[in-house]
């Protein structure tokens, strides 16, 4: 991977060595004229999260910082852009255990609860791309985000991101829209100190190809995961096994008034084990979800499961996994579920979000609350159920956010509380 991205920066040089001229935005954080035809977009993210965890044996408080750094050069007449991008974060509290395994490290710190968000410095992203009207190649590290994200995703709500070194290609050919991805590298959420959980390497491919069936739109797509075996942590074995995994999408939006919406889903995947390196099993996944949405309204009633396959592994059951996941998007805020326990998971939840469009004193104002039942998928255990509230809102060009998730234990992990307050500001 470093061969290719010495490559991309060997490559983008000759835009960089073609800008002698200067023109100042005219608004700070808007592109630069650098010279014609080439412009500097630069990157400014910054991102203050309070995190509190309340659980009955262990507690955490962490306030943490992350910002983000860089620039995209492009060079309009190639269609060639280079992106560099650094990211780093500190903990200005680290009254939690930021490294939730054992690995030597001062970030550890098990007598408080897991808050996944440690210090780190990276080169978050760096990139070449190639943006053309029917196809987009973009080679480097990048990020990298799938559909609903539930496959393939860069977990955008923790402070470090989750990356990837690789090569992508997207086209399009009439109708028809083309997406492959080989990667090399899972650049992960656990920074520099994590040990080999930093990064894990192998051989990944993501392909997708969709179209529209009238007012739906469906995709049908192919995960196959070779992690390196050499480099594999053995307490990861069974969420990081090899799969291969394919599935079908589809989404539609429905008009039923000009006030009123029906928004659908549903999505459809088989897993099983890759390459001969892990025990044999077979389990499907199954997603539907409906909105009914009415101005600034909206109505959500959804139902998830990962299926498990109770015959493998000697009986011990083997469940479906998703580990490249934007896991915090799925099974409650909580992340009591972000590896699907053997017996499976079935989610069962609905919500309502309403947006505050006429609101003039706080700007972008919106609320939402859900609840998630929680069962096994091998003999429908009671699992748990969550409570997640949310409120959002602007104040100039800082989003606020305050969220909340309350997750009762039946049979797995503890109860657990969350909340969060957090500001971010992006340029």
């Amino acid at each position: 991977m470093r061969k290719m991205l010495f490559t991309a920066t060997a490559l983008a040089a000759p835009i960089a060595l073609a800008c002698p001229a200067y023109a100042a935005p005219k608004k700070f954080g808007d592109p630069v004229t650098v010279s014609d035809g080439i412009t500097l977009d630069p990157i400014i993210d910054a991102r203050l999260r309070l995190e509190h965890v309340d659980q009955p044996t262990v507690e955490a408080d962490s306030v943490t910082l992350r910002v983000r750094f860089g620039g995209e050069l492009k060079h309009a007449a190639s269609k060639l852009s280079l992106l560099a991008e650094a990211e780093g974060m500190v903990a200005l509290d680290s009254s939690y255990n930021a490294l939730p395994f054992a690995v030597g490290s001062y970030q550890r710190r098990p007598g408080y609860a897991t808050v996944v968000d440690p210090e780190n410095i990276e080169l978050n992203r760096l990139q070449l791309q190639y943006k053309g009207k029917a196809v987009t190649v973009t080679v480097g590290r990048q990020r990298i985000n799938l559909d609903d994200q539930r496959f393939v995703g860069s977990v955008g709500w923790r402070q470090n991101e989750q990356t990837f070194d690789a090569a992508r290609v997207e086209a399009k050919l009439g109708p028809v829209s083309l997406d492959g991805t080989y990667a090399m590298s899972q650049r992960t959420i656990y920074g520099y100190d994590a040990g080999g959980r930093t990064a894990y390497d192998g051989d990944f491919v993501f392909l997708g190809a969709g179209g529209k069936l009238g007012p739906v739109q469906v995709k049908a797509f192919a995960y196959l995961l070779d992690y390196d075996a050499a480099e594999q942590v053995p307490a990861l074995a069974v969420a990081l096994a090899d799969t291969q995994t394919y599935g079908l999408r589809a989404t539609t939006s429905l008009p039923l008034s000009k006030q009123v919406k029906l928004n659908l889903a549903a999505s459809y995947a088989h897993q099983s084990a890759y390459t001969g390196s892990g025990p044999s099993f077979g389990a499907d996944y199954f997603a539907a979800e409906g909105s009914l949405a009415y101005k600034g309204l909206a109505a959500t009633v959804g139902y998830e499961l990962l299926g498990s396959d109770a015959a493998a592994a000697g009986g011990a059951g083997r469940a479906f996994q998703t580990p490249m996941a934007t896991l915090h998007k799925f099974n409650g805020w909580a992340d009591m579920f972000l590896v699907t326990p053997n017996s499976g998971l079935q989610d069962f939840y609905a919500g309502v979000s309403y947006g505050f469009p006429k609101m003039k004193v706080i700007k972008g104002l919106n609320a939402s609350v859900t609840y998630h039942d929680f069962d096994s998928d091998v003999g429908g255990v009671d699992l748990g159920y969550e409570w997640d509230a949310a409120l959002g809102f602007k104040t100039g060009k800082i989003g606020w956010m305050v969220k909340y998730a309350d997750y009762t234990a039946r049979a797995v992990g503890p109860d657990t509380q969350k909340f969060w307050v957090q500001a971010e500001i992006a340029f």
